[in-house]
């Protein structure tokens, strides 16, 4: 049989690319780009962040005589402000009127964030939906905890394939691939360290991570785009909180994620921890640009360890942050079991994330 060749330099890269991901880990991504604000253009184009995307109904929302801002272009500082001035009874009604905006409105109140959600889907009736958009693969953040008085407040950034669909089943109907069951084991074991910290956990799949083996997850632009929206979300987190501490936890490619926003994230982000990463789009924790603590692990069966850790022609995740050479604080994971078991009960991944979740001193996980 005839060897039959790609026809152009593109085709050849995308199959080259595309051979060297493993279900969402990967060597290649393009280049850090500027944050936040607009995303940098990517090698093949950016993905549309959570900001970009107009919500219904934003038209008669701007057009309201409470006079709120635009979601598209206002700042957590000033989201906050307006609800600060503005009646309870405009708020309630704006809440009402326009849930899909103001239940994914960074900066406006918790509860009232709840409120609209519960609205659109009567079924969330007892969680704590901070974000819901089920256009196209679906965003979704769930609160465990008192967040509005949480001293210290863990986000969770997913990887690859995770969407609205599998936000509580998890990918393939595998429960430990759950989000939102990983955000919950978390926060039980931190109650279990300490019952008396005041820690909230939160599953934050608020961007769009690539899907499959194809080539966003070989390229960082979607990386781009969540690590601008996760820059404005815990920036929301800690507005009016300045004793409150953060702690961001990226599982695979949302590892990359957390990697792009460290430099723009708050000083308020005292930990930045990389499980079963492809890279962080640098080649060790200089890179990042953050006086967080950066801390890695991989487990010893974890495919992404055949990730290779390179940077090819402006694409890259770089070297892999569990790799001593990077720098990190090693993470305890002997005993978890794939890709996917840092958070299964009974783990050493999972006691020292709680550890750094209550930022207990007597379980420092090194």
């Amino acid at each position: 049989m005839p060897n039959r060749f790609p026809s152009s330099w593109r085709s050849l890269m995308a199959t080259t690319l595309a051979g060297l991901s493993i279900v969402g880990g990967s060597a290649l991504g393009p280049s850090l780009p500027t944050l936040p604000g607009t995303a940098a253009l990517a090698l093949f184009g950016p993905a549309q962040s959570a900001r970009a995307m107009v919500a219904p109904g934003i038209h008669d929302w701007l057009a309201d005589t409470a006079s709120p801002p635009d979601p598209r272009s206002a700042t957590v500082q000033e989201v906050a402000d307006f609800f600060t001035h503005v009646s309870a009874i405009d708020s309630t009604r704006l809440a009402h009127r326009f849930p899909e905006i103001v239940g994914n409105l960074d900066g406006a109140p918790t509860t009232l964030r709840y409120t609209a959600n519960r609205s659109r889907r009567p079924q969330l009736a007892g969680r704590q939906i901070l974000a819901f958009d089920d256009r196209g693969d679906g965003r979704i953040v769930e609160t465990m905890g008192d967040l509005d008085n949480a001293d210290r407040v863990i986000v969770l950034v997913p990887g690859v394939s995770t969407g609205l669909a599998n936000f509580d089943t998890g990918l393939g109907g595998i429960q430990r691939r759950a989000l939102a069951w990983q955000a919950r084991q978390l926060f039980e074991q931190a109650r279990t360290v300490d019952r008396t910290a005041r820690v909230a956990v939160v599953a934050w799949l608020g961007y769009n991570p690539p899907e499959g083996m194809g080539q966003e997850v070989v390229r960082e632009d979607r990386a781009v785009s969540g690590a601008a929206d996760l820059v404005r979300f815990v920036d929301a987190l800690v507005l009016g909180h300045a004793e409150r501490s953060v702690v961001v936890v990226g599982h695979s490619y949302g590892s990359t994620v957390a990697g792009l926003a460290a430099a723009h994230l708050s000083g308020q982000v005292t930990d930045v921890v990389a499980l079963g990463s492809p890279g962080m789009g640098v080649d060790g924790i200089a890179g990042l640009h953050t006086a967080a603590r950066v801390w890695a692990c991989a487990s010893p069966d974890d495919w992404i360890r055949r990730v290779p850790g390179v940077r090819v022609l402006g694409l890259g995740h770089g070297r892999l942050p569990f790799d001593p050479d990077f720098g990190a604080l090693p993470l305890p994971c002997n005993d978890v079991e794939g890709h996917d078991g840092y958070f299964v009960p009974g783990t050493s991944s999972l006691r020292a994330l709680a550890a750094i979740a209550t930022n207990s001193e007597e379980t420092d996980p090194r």
